[in-house]
């Protein structure tokens, strides 16, 4: 257990996590007098709980076919004002 200047903190080094490496708890003065392997099973059970961060969807792929369209879209705008202007200014 660290103990800093105004707080306890309970470090966890394994997490079980491919995503972590630690976990710090920090503990709630009320509970101060509790013993080291009591707040580590406390703090180890709400890791438990939490489980791992939902895995990320594939944005690249998603974003290179939104950046098709919206180039796709622009191009067609650009487009349409262009033959509109020409035949209001070409009478």
């Amino acid at each position: 257990m660290i103990k800093g200047v105004n707080r306890q903190v309970v470090e966890v080094a394994e997490t079980g996590s491919d995503y972590f490496e630690k976990a710090l708890f920090f503990v709630n003065p009320k509970y101060y007098g509790m013993t080291d392997g009591k707040l580590r099973e406390r703090a180890q059970t709400l890791m438990n709980v939490a489980g791992s961060p939902p895995k990320t969807k594939n944005a690249s792929k998603r974003s290179k076919i939104g950046l098709v369209i919206e180039i796709a879209a622009s191009a067609a705008a650009g487009a349409i004002i262009t033959l509109i202007t020409s035949a209001v200014f070409m009478g």
